[in-house]
């Protein structure tokens, strides 16, 4: 039997079973709300706003998604070199440092437009 308890599927299905209990006693014992008319504008707090389109500059939005894939690879990098530590983290770091560098004046440029 503890063989049986100790098994990958049978925890996965307790705690399954043990989520969805409380779950559904949570939504028992929860308060109901109202719904007005003002709860169900798109802004919950019952005013009314004139529906705009979002703008989103994609430019700096791609911009800031390589300097965030390049630090995250960089930590990434740091973090498992302690294991083997040598020049290649510190030459890696300088590569980033490098390629930062190099994306700094196309940030500026598309600040401008």
């Amino acid at each position: 039997m503890a063989s049986i308890v100790s098994t990958l599927p049978f925890v996965l299905l307790v705690s399954l079973i043990i989520t969805l209990i409380f779950y559904w006693i949570g939504g028992k014992i929860a308060p109901k709300g109202t719904k007005t008319p003002g709860k169900l504008a798109p802004y919950a707090c019952g005013e009314d706003f004139p529906a705009e389109k979002l703008q989103m500059n994609v430019q700096n939005f791609f911009i800031y998604a390589v300097y965030f894939m390049i630090f995250d690879i960089l930590a990434f990098v740091l973090a498992i070199s302690f294991v083997n530590p040598g020049l290649m983290p510190a030459f890696f770091a300088i590569i980033t440092l490098l390629a930062v560098i190099l994306l700094l004046p196309l940030l500026k440029l598309k600040q401008k437009v």
